[in-house]
């Protein structure tokens, strides 16, 4: 996958890791970046089309495959955190809601585009997970629910998509500064910088990224006696 000339779908576009991927893409020349966000006035960066698009509602998405029949890199940055665990009042509703956005709206974007990434030569696709990809805490367990499912679904649709010959990348951070982690004080990832290992990654021909230590210790510690899933450590947040 070639940064340059591409045409990119980015969701969630208007602020945070979304905003600094659609900076990042122009910059290295793609030829086109759809900005997509649920109210498309609030993409303020110049150079991007900016799209509507809700990732909750079937009906945008396919719309939007319908008229963006040129794209050759989907970037699925929209996500959710609703801080519940699993037995809070109101973990069921968080957990939907989380599903929704982090889990089948790149379901069905991916879906949606994968006969347009065959056609335009087999581009790629993005998912932007979490250290929370791998493990739970409790105060964020059905967003952590979530994030592994769409976690095996990158892991499910980079096999169903090899043969037409789409790449597909899985991108695990923690504490990353953006709005969502706005009050947390302990270290964090900028945006910019897991933007850069995402595409270095893109172009290399790499299927995961592991954007800052959390990430590369809790990948470590999978393999561990104990599991860190099992016992995990105090790890960051999700992204």
């Amino acid at each position: 996958m070639k940064i340059q000339d591409s045409v990119a779908l980015v969701t969630g576009a208007n602020r945070g890791l979304g905003l600094a991927f659609a900076k990042a893409l122009l910059a290295g020349g793609a030829r086109k970046v759809y900005a997509a966000a649920r109210d498309p006035a609030s993409v303020k960066l110049a150079g991007v089309q900016p799209i509507q698009l809700d990732v909750t509602k079937p009906a945008e998405i396919d719309d939007a495959a319908r008229h963006l029949g040129d794209v050759t890199l989907l970037v699925n940055n929209a996500g959710v955190l609703r801080g519940s665990g699993f037995l809070a009042s109101g973990g069921v509703e968080a957990l939907r809601a989380e599903l929704d956005t982090n889990f089948f709206g790149p379901l069905l974007l991916s879906r949606a585009f994968a006969p347009i990434l065959a056609k335009n030569g087999g581009g790629a696709i993005v998912n932007v997970l979490s250290v929370l990809s791998c493990v739970s805490l409790p105060t964020a367990s059905t967003y952590s629910a979530s994030k592994a499912a769409a976690w095996s679904l990158s892991n499910g649709l980079r096999l169903e998509l090899g043969g037409q010959g789409t790449q597909v990348v899985a991108v695990h951070v923690g504490y990353m500064d953006t709005d969502m982690a706005r009050h947390v004080s302990a270290p964090k990832a900028t945006p910019d910088d897991v933007v850069r290992q995402t595409l270095a990654a893109l172009e290399a021909g790499k299927p995961e990224v592991l954007a800052d230590e959390a990430s590369r210790r809790v990948k470590v510690g999978l393999g561990a006696d104990p599991g860190v899933y099992l016992a995990p450590p105090a790890v960051p947040a999700p992204a």
